[in-house]
């Protein structure tokens, strides 16, 4: 049996697997596709009896993660990074514990080391059984949005194959990560949506506690399937951490995670493009030239933001060049050398930042 799953993005791109939470379809990724397609070559698949998938009996969430598997190798995928939401970070989860070569990165959205209760999960799977997912679809609407609900994914829940979805639940029963977190090594993203009835921020904060050097994303005004409820936030989360978009590395080395993830977190549906554009140009582009080392940019830049009096942005690449090796003193300099060339004023005003700043970061010194 092989899952149904869709490609989009170039083949060439860096391979990434995106899987769906209990009772959606890849539908739920739609709101992500244009941004994560342009650079990454992107297969994201619907569980057994959900969506295009046919019904096809398995056990536990190893059974899932082989089906999973089996996916990506036939596109040639050996190995990938992979993001999931729910059940499909859960899967994920288990492929970074269990199979650490095929798994490059993980992220995980409103997601789990173990979900709640395992007998709600058997009685859930009963229910659905007996009755189908109709008595699924008010209770889970008001679970999956805080938003507006998203009907075409409602609609997903209505057409699930009843015992397919009861086998999930059955999975989630006996799915208990918590004692393995340890040993996912690669990079990872959790992101939590704050108001998520089903895993609170809690259960993201265990994983993130769990999970070496994991970091944790809250996304306000998020309930459960927070890709389709924010999906900008969710969007700006996931490029943020991917390491395959063009100059985030560089831009977390220079700037540091905390104000890259501070800048991600603030992105909206209106800024995105703007946020990639930056990425991709200043950081993708320029800091990776050959032709001058990042101190040397960094006087650079430090210098072009006081003569056009942009103090906000020098505080920022005050810390930056203290990040690519400049000593306080040669910042300094470089402020000494901007009063000659841009003028008294502009450098007083640049003094006064630089000294705020430089006091900040010695107090933030252990």
């Amino acid at each position: 049996m092989t899952l149904n799953y869709r490609l989009d993005g170039p083949e060439q791109g860096q391979p990434l697997v995106l899987g769906p939470s209990l009772g959606t379809s890849t539908r739920l990724w739609d709101a992500q596709i244009p941004a994560l397609a342009r650079t990454f070559r992107v297969l994201r698949y619907d569980l057994p009896g959900h969506g295009d998938s046919p019904a096809h009996p398995f056990a536990t969430l190893d059974d899932l993660a082989a089906l999973v598997l089996q996916a990506a190798a036939a596109e040639g995928m050996d190995s990938f990074h992979y993001a999931g939401v729910s059940i499909g970070g859960a899967i994920g989860a288990t492929l970074a514990a269990r199979h650490a070569g095929r798994v490059r990165s993980l992220a995980m959205v409103c997601s789990s080391a173990r979900f709640g209760d395992p007998e709600a999960w058997r009685e859930r799977a009963e229910l659905v059984r007996a009755e189908g997912t109709g008595p699924l679809l008010k209770p889970s609407a008001g679970r999956w949005f805080a938003g507006p609900p998203r009907q075409e994914l409602l609609d997903d829940l209505a057409a699930a194959d009843p015992g397919s979805y009861a086998a999930c639940c059955d999975a989630l029963a006996r799915y208990d990560l918590r004692g393995e977190l340890a040993s996912i090594t690669v990079p990872t993203l959790v992101v939590a949506g704050r108001e998520d009835p089903a895993t609170p921020p809690a259960h993201a904060r265990e994983l993130a506690d769990g999970i070496p050097e994991a970091t944790l994303v809250e996304i306000p005004g998020a309930a459960h399937l927070a890709p389709a409820d924010r999906p900008e936030r969710v969007t700006a989360a996931l490029l943020a951490h991917l390491p395959a978009v063009p100059g985030m590395q560089v831009r977390r080395e220079v700037l540091g995670d905390a104000h890259v993830d501070r800048a991600a977190a603030r992105t909206t549906a209106f800024t995105q493009d703007f946020q990639d554009f930056i990425t991709r140009y200043a950081w993708g582009e320029i800091w990776t030239r050959p032709g001058l080392d990042r101190r040397t940019r960094s006087c650079i830049t430090l210098t072009a933001l006081v003569a056009r009096g942009h103090l906000d942005e020098l505080a920022m690449h005050v810390r930056a060049a203290l990040r690519n090796g400049l000593t306080p003193d040669e910042i300094g300099e470089v402020l000494l050398q901007s009063a000659v060339y841009c003028g008294v004023p502009a450098a007083n005003a640049a003094f006064a930042v630089a000294q705020r700043v430089l006091a900040e970061t010695a107090d933030e010194t252990p």
